[in-house]
């Protein structure tokens, strides 16, 4: 149930509340926990430990062997993917800037999924078609620049199987969704666009995550 705060965009979280249900729903190893440690010069901006495992359970719900994931970083996501995966499932990754991809690798081999996930280094808009072979795809995790993400949603739309799940962090826009800006104004089409192709709903995590089904 909710009451009409809730409703209205209160939220009873607290730090407390926060460390608890992480503490007893997620369970870092030291392959998660070197990915969620990023080292100096690298932005935190990860998703959370509950979104982590979010992730990976909408995953296996869905049944996802083939996946692709816009946006590196450590790789503390890619692993929450990876291992949602069958022994014979695939993850294809992108990240944009290559210590970052080499530092993602390294994290993966740690973390016992290297066998299963490709680091591809460049921009998504320029990777996303040459992965087009290796579909259809079963799920696309979308965590990269906002400003592409209606290219990210759309190109989704076409290489996901019937059934598979489109899925875009920072739904929210840090709270600027409604600017009136190039990223508010991107990030506002892939909501419509994504409500358009998909069966959708925006689950209010700390920024929003998108989670629609073809």
């Amino acid at each position: 149930m909710a009451d009409s705060d809730s409703r209205a965009g209160a939220r009873y979280t607290s730090p407390e509340i926060l460390a608890f249900c992480e503490r007893i729903h997620v369970a870092h190893d030291a392959g998660l926990a070197r990915a969620f440690a990023v080292p100096d010069g690298i932005p935190a901006i990860m998703v959370g430990p509950s979104e982590g495992r979010l992730l990976g359970l909408v995953c296996r719900l869905a049944g996802v062997k083939k996946a692709v994931e816009i946006g590196t970083l450590a790789g503390y996501s890619a692993i929450h993917i990876a291992r949602a995966l069958p022994a014979d499932g695939h993850l294809w990754t992108i990240e944009f800037d290559p210590t970052h991809a080499e530092i993602a690798r390294g994290n993966l081999a740690e973390a016992g999924v290297a066998d299963r996930v490709t680091v591809v280094v460049g921009a998504g808009v320029d990777v996303l078609p040459t992965l087009e072979p290796h579909g259809p795809f079963d799920a696309v995790f979308c965590d990269a620049d906002k400003i592409s993400y209606p290219f990210y949603g759309a190109w989704a739309a076409r290489h996901l199987r019937p059934g598979g799940i489109v899925l875009g962090d920072n739904a929210y826009l840090f709270g600027e969704l409604m600017d009136a800006s190039p990223r508010g104004e991107a990030m506002r089409a892939f909501h419509e666009q994504v409500a358009r192709d998909f069966d959708s709903v925006c689950i209010p995590t700390p920024d929003g995550l998108v989670l629609g089904v073809k």
